[in-house]
């Protein structure tokens, strides 16, 4: 099946890469004795460094799998993000056993440039050891002729994965439907005949799979189709063909035996995945609490004296994760007025005469969002996810983007993907909605605690090199 060779492959890819880099890691640790620039101790043991290495290469495995179908054919800077995270936890195990031995003996310059020499490996194995492996393992002795069957159209919208998997061994040698074939079918899967065709078309093009792009209405046809399969000693495969009806990506999910489909995928259900995100949360905002919102606090403030007296905090209620509220803390940057319902809904905008001088300055560089770091350590909100907005602005934004709410099935960031993107400021019209909920919900599915570190890093080149979008 096709799944299994994909699998295959990564291991194969796993397997290769780890005794790249641990051969790297040999030649250099036997290069460093004689290096005047690498000062080693006489009885250092690279021994348990060479298994911590092979134990994180082997770990980071786990950075594939969301990668997916697209292994064999990454793109540079896929390879390179992928080098540094694997490099990432071959340092993290690395510099545990240096803690935990307490090794005084091993060169910290020896280690350093050895990862940074990995990263540069991993780099150029990833873009090239995937391709090489694929075509070694998936040769004319390993190819999967493959017979399809069903509409054109179906047909056409599987054009691209058919290029695709054509790497894994997978061999289109035509396709069967009782459909009059389109005119402009050169070049494409060619059109064999009708579906009544199919042992013929089998035993003539040495098919060794079928794929069925739509289940046929009547009982008899199916019944038909397995049986010829079966005899022929021929693999099958259902193309589900569920979206054409709900307009909808649909993921299968297999439980004790039952198949379902849902609409999107949840990295964050896992309780591990929660738990380290909250973790991350933790060790960002405590921090910035203790030491830097004290300092920030009063330098806000003692200028708010100056041109806009009034209270510090702006606290309003914001929408939190699953239709709930909180009060949300920000730094005061307009005039301090009566508290006005549709004054405050009003989004601000370039020139807004509400905004003191200095507050324009805590806008631009989003140090009014600071205090929100108290409202994530009370887990109200996260570092990074979808950002909140009043509850009238929920209700107003959900009537024009139909899957809006979905933004609240984690918690409120301090900043999101769509403000590492560059949308922030004012929304002034639904095609600007739409793509900050497409980014929001992207993230909710595609959540990994990389993607969190990449969009905290881009924000804060953001805070210090504030975007032509920031009011």
């Amino acid at each position: 099946m096709i799944t299994y060779r994909l699998r295959g492959l990564v291991s194969l890819y796993v397997f290769t890469s780890t005794l790249i880099v641990a051969v790297v890691f040999l030649l250099y640790a036997a290069f460093a004795h004689y290096a005047p620039w690498i000062h080693l101790s006489l009885g250092v043991g690279f021994g348990v460094y060479f298994l911590s290495l092979v134990a994180g290469m082997v770990a980071s495995a786990r950075f594939i799998a969301p990668i997916g179908p697209r292994f064999n054919r990454l793109t540079r800077p896929d390879a390179a993000w992928l080098a540094f995270r694997q490099v990432a936890l071959v340092a993290l195990m690395t510099f545990t056993v240096i803690v935990a031995t307490k090794d005084r003996s091993i060169s910290r310059f020896f280690i350093a440039t050895f990862l940074m020499m990995a990263w540069l490996v991993l780099a150029y194995v990833n873009m090239l050891l995937p391709r090489a492996l694929a075509r070694m393992a998936f040769n004319k002795t390993h190819l999967l002729p493959t017979l399809f069957i069903g509409k054109s159209a179906a047909l056409g919208r599987l054009s691209e994965w058919i290029v695709n998997k054509q790497a894994l061994g997978i061999l289109p040698v035509g396709y069967l439907s009782n459909d009059t074939p389109p005119k402009d079918s050169e070049g494409s899967v060619r059109y064999l005949g009708p579906t009544s065709d199919l042992a013929r078309s089998i035993n003539e093009n040495g098919v060794g799979q079928v794929i069925l792009l739509d289940l046929p209405t009547r009982r008899e046809e199916i019944d038909a189709i397995v049986e010829i399969c079966q005899a022929a000693a021929c693999r099958m495969l259902i193309y589900n063909n569920l979206e054409d009806r709900v307009s909808l990506p649909l993921l299968p999910i297999v439980e004790e035996g039952h198949l379902f489909f849902t609409t999107q995928d949840e990295p964050l259900e896992d309780p591990m995945n929660r738990a380290i995100k909250r973790i991350y949360d933790i060790a960002l905002s405590l921090p910035v609490v203790i030491f830097f919102l004290p300092a920030l606090s009063a330098v806000v403030w003692l200028m708010q004296q100056i041109q806009a007296p009034g209270p510090l905090l702006f606290v309003r209620s914001r929408g939190g994760q699953l239709h709930t509220e909180f009060m949300m803390k920000k730094f005061r940057s307009m005039y301090h007025a009566i508290p006005n319902t549709k004054r405050e809904s009003q989004q601000a905008w370039p020139g807004d005469d509400r905004i003191y001088p200095f507050g324009r300055f805590l806008r631009r560089t989003s140090l009014d969002e600071f205090p929100q770091f108290y409202n994530v350590l009370k887990g109200e909100m996260s570092i990074v996810g979808p950002r909140p907005h009043l509850p009238m602005h929920d209700e107003e934004f959900s009537r024009i983007a139909k899957t809006y709410r979905s933004r609240q099935l984690v918690k409120p960031g301090i900043t999101g993907l769509a403000q590492a993107s560059g949308l922030r400021g004012e929304i002034t019209d639904p095609q600007m909605l739409h793509q900050r909920v497409q980014l929001d919900i992207r993230y909710i599915t595609h959540w990994s605690i990389w993607l969190d570190i990449y969009i905290t890093l881009k924000t804060l080149r953001q805070v210090m090199f504030p975007p032509k979008t920031a009011v």
